[in-house]
């Protein structure tokens, strides 16, 4: 299956996805995080947006 490359906004908005370089651009444009902060928020309480949102001191 191919790439969409017109998509917005993660296809499970419930998890953050950081190994598609699209998806890290969007939440770290939706967050106004670095991409790092987002990688250690990650690493520390796994994908769901939620708990990574809170880590970073941020809504889902």
């Amino acid at each position: 299956m191919a790439d969409n490359l017109k998509r917005r906004q993660p296809e499970d908005p419930t998890k953050v996805n950081v190994n598609e370089k699209w998806e890290v651009d969007y939440w770290t444009n939706k967050w106004g995080v670095t991409e790092q902060q987002l990688r250690d928020a990650v690493k520390s309480v796994g994908v769901m947006t939620k708990d990574v949102a809170k880590k970073l001191g941020k809504t889902a």
